[in-house]
């Protein structure tokens, strides 16, 4: 008998925030946070731009275009190995060019405190987060791309495909899946921009009208 070799794929879940007041509060949180302020923008910008942890803290200077406010990495740095182009809200920016004042001049936009020559350690966000209260349980760093996949769809404003380019999933099609600036890249920008305002508004504990499923852009 073949046993386990056959055994299915263990499949991890990441806590997320999905509740918009609860995310308000996290938001917060980490604007106060007073650590390390590179570790700050990077738990700051993470939200915005729907990447996977190691491809935020991973990311070089070189890929960042601000002329486009397009943040574009390479195939290697991908889980999927495809190249990935995040287009960044003026809210992404701005953050972006805070960190560029202190890490600027490095290789990676998120150094390690240890070696400036090497990224950020891959616990350095979560670590933050448990010095602000919030358990495994609740808080993530990866668990942020399902805040987002789930607040974007519900909202019912974004085609589900653009969402799903966005986060860069992957698709059984290869030709429909595979890499390409034009797939609903308009699309993505507005929504880019749209979930950052709507994060803003959050943070500054604004009001927000609950999403509705299926409400019309």
């Amino acid at each position: 008998m073949l046993g386990g070799a056959l055994a299915t794929p263990i499949v991890t879940h990441h806590a997320a925030v999905l509740e918009p007041h609860q995310l308000g509060e996290v938001l917060r949180s980490i604007d106060d946070y007073a650590g390390s302020i590179v570790v700050k923008i990077a738990m700051q910008l993470l939200p915005h731009v729907f990447l996977r942890p190691g491809e935020l803290r991973q990311g070089k200077w070189t890929e960042v275009d601000f002329d486009e406010a397009v943040w574009r990495i390479p195939a290697e740095r991908t889980k999927l190995r495809r190249p990935h182009s995040v287009p960044l809200s003026l809210q992404s920016v701005k953050l972006l060019k805070t960190l560029r004042e202190h890490t600027g001049w490095r290789d990676y936009m998120f150094p390690a405190q240890s070696s400036l020559k090497k990224p950020m350690c891959e616990n350095a966000m979560n670590s933050a987060y448990r010095r602000m209260g919030f358990g495994k349980d609740v808080v993530t760093s990866h668990g942020f791309r399902a805040t987002a996949s789930t607040l974007l769809n519900e909202s019912g404003k974004w085609h589900p495909d653009a969402i799903e380019r966005a986060l860069a999933h992957g698709h059984s099609n290869a030709v429909r899946g595979a890499y390409a600036r034009g797939q609903y890249w308009d699309e993505r920008v507005a929504m880019a921009q749209w979930w950052s305002d709507y994060l803003e508004r959050l943070s500054v504990g604004a009001q927000v009208v609950p999403m509705m499923k299926g409400a019309s852009g």
